[in-house]
């Protein structure tokens, strides 16, 4: 387990503690609630499982397992197209239904509030309501803004919509001109060192270890970085990223808000684990106290934003610090047909490295369909237009333009392909820009919906509208929308698109539910708002692929995959390019049915064709020879099945599956049971006679604030006045002992473990701080 982060939490604002006698605060019911509902995931609106045991139809063995297995930590390894998201709300659905998991004990955590959304809504359906899905931010954000109060004093400083100006403000303050892409990939380092729990002094050297491509000199960007910290105290404000370093801090510091949050959330459910940051694991480890009730889920061979933070560690190493662990491999696609499927495996069996040795073999559960197609093309706009040649054929013969995406590695190759649909005629949405209930246009048809649901009886605009649909056609019509879409791109054209979608959603509404009033569309709108759900816009998605993670279509474009794009320039590390290698795979396991790869061999018309197809390619498209061969360690593909528990990290004998057993925390001197988070640092009654040696404890405190300073952190962060007396108490002599003592864990162990061991053999330390 990690030690405390290495939060400025001092710097920022000096926590106080309730005056002693005052009473804490009762708890409102809601501080852990939304009380949001999702939006249906399916216009169809289908039957609610009558009981539990009708919750586990239709799942196949695999995801049953999961369904089933309630207790004790569980690993899900989920391949691409999998079932996984089903297979984690059958689950908890199945638990809240048999009456097992309380559905406000349950906390279920993702990464995007689309993801979270579709989550509650699912649940929703299965008849589990009052369950929280929540990204990591959301949760926290919630715990923080109660216990601000109780835990600081006053009210949580105003959360910071966008770092960047702050960012330029910081480097205005140190007098360095950045221009906007080197403002933006310094926001990005910033980001990174604060997932990573990384401070400003220890930048320079982090960002080695990890071969982070940076922007400028590291010693400039560390001074931004703190630059930048200190702006955001004088200005009383905090980012996304304190959002979570604070409610670690909370949470580490008092033990009784942290006993009050472990006793509202008894079971823990993490999706896409494989993305999470040592920041996030700490969160959840903080959560779970000394429980083990978890559930994750993810995918090694998905992780692809290692450069926000995320390692596939936490999945990878799962079974090492859960010995006891449930594990189930899901590997049954019924997404993709077996030729899509095919290549997706095709393209992992050539990769390298640790997840490598972890990845899921695919085996498709659809019909068979044709084969990938491959495109060469002599420069970028005639790629564009052979896929748009090939998009307006696919419309002509009936497949829908939503069910339709184009996939490219950098938001700047979509403005070709935008001009290219645009200019035969096609619909398009851009995916990842801004979201759809944000969008001006949506707000504004929202007002003028609801006006009408109010005031609609008097309103000569509805006279000649008969039913739902018709109605939101004719209030529509007044914010712009027409029967027929606008000519050529741009803005005009995404807010039709946006107004279309609304069109669209009241014609699937009104013929899922007969009957259904305007009020009833705006009541449907505003939980989907609420849920991030947005409704399908006919057109055919523009999307990096990265915004493309956890979507699908039923044809999908791998535009642009050559050399210096897939992948990416800047990838020169044997890690850096595996992930783009993962990249790709995403890319081709959201195609359903058809798939279509094409790389141009020169940027613009008349240049030089110097690209070649990505290397990624090599051996699977036709009359590329032979595939490279695997490397890495030999390790084989996962299969699917159920994995019932090891008695150890080695992967060994199968034992009988039960839940993990905890020996009971004694006190050293007399044996008595200890519950005292205190004392059970101390490993001792307080009553119990010490044995400490008090000159030692003093040489540790004085060392502790040498460290803490450096750092620029409280104390406590460092190491508490209980682990300091516990180890004046038993005066470690090597790092097994120092382990065992509650407080130092890996990290701490890695970064101060040589100086206190030094200190307690009596030698002189210059506090010098080498660690990681």
């Amino acid at each position: 387990m990690h030690g405390p982060p290495r939060v400025t939490l001092a710097a920022l604002v000096r926590l106080r503690r309730p005056t002693c006698g005052q009473p804490a605060r009762p708890s409102p019911p809601t501080w852990q609630h939304g009380h949001v509902t999702a939006a249906t995931h399916s216009p169809l609106f289908p039957q609610v499982p009558d009981s539990a045991d009708a919750v586990l139809e239709g799942l196949d063995p695999e995801q049953r397992e999961v369904a089933t297995a309630l207790h004790g930590p569980v690993c899900v390894l989920a391949g691409a197209g999998t079932g996984k998201t089903r297979a984690i709300t059958h689950r908890i659905a199945y638990g809240v239904r048999a009456g097992i998991l309380h559905p406000s004990s349950v906390l279920a955590v993702t990464f995007t509030n689309r993801a979270a959304g579709e989550m509650r809504g699912r649940l929703r359906l299965l008849g589990a309501q009052g369950v929280q899905a929540r990204t990591f931010h959301s949760a926290a954000l919630r715990q923080l803004q109660y216990f601000w109060p109780k835990a600081i004093g006053g009210s949580l400083p105003r959360l910071v919509d966008r770092k960047i100006q702050l960012v330029a403000d910081a480097a205005a303050a140190c007098r360095i001109r950045l221009d906007r892409g080197e403002l933006r990939d310094t926001t990005a380092e910033i980001e990174w060192s604060k997932v990573t729990q990384t401070v400003p002094a220890d930048y320079a050297l982090a960002a080695a270890k990890a071969g982070r491509a940076i922007p400028r000199d590291p010693a400039e960007i560390a001074q931004l970085y703190a630059a930048y910290e200190d702006l955001k105290r004088q200005r009383g404000v905090i980012d996304f990223e304190d959002v979570l370093l604070l409610t670690v801090a909370v949470l580490q510091d008092r033990q009784d808000i942290a006993e009050q949050v472990r006793a509202q959330y008894q079971h823990f459910v993490v999706d896409e684990y494989q993305d999470v940051s040592p920041l996030q694991q700490r969160l959840l480890e903080l959560w779970l106290g000394e429980r083990d009730d978890l559930c994750v889920v993810g995918d090694a061979s998905q992780t692809i934003y290692s450069f926000t933070g995320a390692t596939p560690d936490h999945l990878l190493d799962f079974r090492t610090r859960h010995p006891g662990a449930t594990v189930v491999k899901l590997v049954r696609d019924y997404r993709s047909t077996p030729q899509v499927v095919h290549l997706a495996n095709g393209l992992l069996s050539q990769a390298r490295g640790r997840a490598a040795d972890h990845r899921l073999e695919l085996v498709s559960q659809r019909g068979p369909g044709p084969e990938p197609g491959y495109g060469e093309y002599p420069d970028e706009p005639a790629e564009a237009e052979g896929a748009a040649r090939r998009i307006r054929e696919l419309l002509d013969a009936g497949v829908p333009a939503a069910e339709i995406a184009v996939l490219f590695r950098t938001n700047a190759q979509s403005e070709t392909y935008e001009q290219a649909l645009a200019d035969r005629g096609i619909p398009y949405q851009l995916r990842g820009a801004e979201r759809f209930f944000d969008r001006p246009e949506v707000r504004k048809a929202g007002v003028a919906l609801r006006g009408a649901a109010r005031f609609g009886g008097n309103d000569t605009l509805l006279e000649d509208a008969v039913d739902l649909p018709s109605q939101v056609r004719a209030v529509l019509s007044g914010e712009g929308w027409t029967p027929q879409p606008p000519a050529g791109s741009g803005a005009v054209r995404e807010r039709w698109e946006s107004l279309a979608a609304l069109v669209g959603l009241a014609q699937d509404f009104a013929a899922a539910q007969s009957g259904a009033t305007l009020a009833d569309l705006v009541a449907e709108l505003d939980e989907r708002a609420n849920a991030q759900h947005a409704p399908t816009v006919q057109g055919v998605t523009l999307a990096s692929l990265h915004s493309a993670k956890g979507l699908e279509w039923d044809v999908v474009f791998l535009v642009g995959v050559a050399e210096g794009m897939m992948p990416i320039t800047y990838a020169k590390t044997d890690e850096q390019i595996e992930e783009e290698r993962r990249l790709l795979y995403v890319g081709v396991t959201r195609a359903r049915e058809r798939l279509y790869v094409s790389w141009a061999l020169s940027r613009s018309p008349g240049g030089r064709p110097s690209r070649r197809p990505s290397r990624f390619l090599d051996g699977l498209r036709p009359g590329s020879g032979a595939a490279a061969g695997r490397g890495g360690s030999g390790g084989s593909a996962g299969t699917g099945g159920i994995e019932r528990g090891f008695t150890g990290a080695a992967a060994g004998a199968p034992v009988e599956r039960r839940r993990t057993q905890r020996t009971p925390a004694r006190c050293r001197v007399c044996g008595r049971t200890l519950t005292d988070a205190g004392e059970m640092k101390l490993m001792r009654c307080e009553e119990c006679p010490s044995d400490m040696d008090e000159g030692l404890y003093e040489r540790l405190r004085d060392w502790r604030a040498v460290q803490a300073q450096r750092a620029g952190q409280p104390a406590f962060c460092v190491f508490t006045d209980k682990t300091l007396m516990a180890i004046a108490e038993t005066v470690p002599e090597e790092e097994g002992e120092l382990a065992r003592i509650p407080g130092v864990g890996v990290r701490k162990l890695n970064r101060y473990g040589a100086d206190v061991l030094a200190i307690c053999a009596g030698q002189e330390v210059d506090g010098d701080d080498e660690g990681d």
